[in-house]
């Protein structure tokens, strides 16, 4: 494993986009447990993405533009949905918000699941990214499992941390009911954004 790996990777994970983005409107809708339940999400998505790379079924999606399709418009779809639900949201945030004013830790969790799951530029960039760091002389599949084992780790350190973050400044988000408003609206129109730069992406 080389520190050109370790680094590009750590640009890659650190980069916002729709798994980090739903971690921080988790953290700061809910707090930093239900923000760890969603980096956790978002890093088990990572899951099939790292599964079709190494035993080729990426290959499929890069050459089938049916196969690349169907995925990528249930993405935009499931960005639509979110973008629906959290511009509908006018429930208040409390900072000990009991359990029934709060999704359960299953819907957090597999929500994010779905928002890694139905991007299928992800397959593509492990198909893409994992054989760059593979030594053709070593046996590809075990690296590439030991690779994709750190973005996955890397994955959730740096999606928490941004979901403790947001959380951390939930307290003062909250007392003020139109920044919650402008909040909510801007990730909505973020979902919306994401969704459209999937929509117009051939590849």
């Amino acid at each position: 494993m080389t520190l050109a790996f370790l680094l590009t990777s750590l640009i890659v994970v650190a980069t916002p986009g729709t798994g980090a983005l739903y971690t921080v409107a988790t953290g700061l809708a809910h707090g930093t447990r239900a923000s760890v339940l969603a980096s956790a999400g978002c890093t088990l998505g990572i899951v099939p993405a790292m599964l079709a790379a190494v035993t080729g079924l990426a290959a499929i999606l890069h050459s089938s533009a049916i196969a690349f399709q169907t995925v990528k418009w249930a993405g935009v779809a499931y960005l639509l949905y979110l973008a629906w639900v959290t511009w509908r949201d006018d429930s208040e945030l409390v900072a000990d918000a009991g359990d029934s004013v709060r999704p359960s830790p299953w819907r957090i969790t597999w929500t994010a699941v779905a928002v890694n799951v139905l991007n299928p530029k992800l397959t593509i960039f492990f198909f893409a990214f994992l054989p760059q760091f593979v030594d053709p002389a070593r046996p590809p599949v075990g690296q590439m499992l030991s690779l994709s084992a750190v973005f996955m780790a890397m994955t959730f350190v740096v999606f928490a941390l941004y979901g403790a973050f947001a959380a951390g400044v939930r307290a003062h988000v909250i007392r003020r009911p139109r920044v919650v408003t402008w909040m909510r609206r801007t990730f909505a129109a973020t979902y919306v954004a994401l969704a459209a730069r999937m929509a117009v992406t051939s590849r």
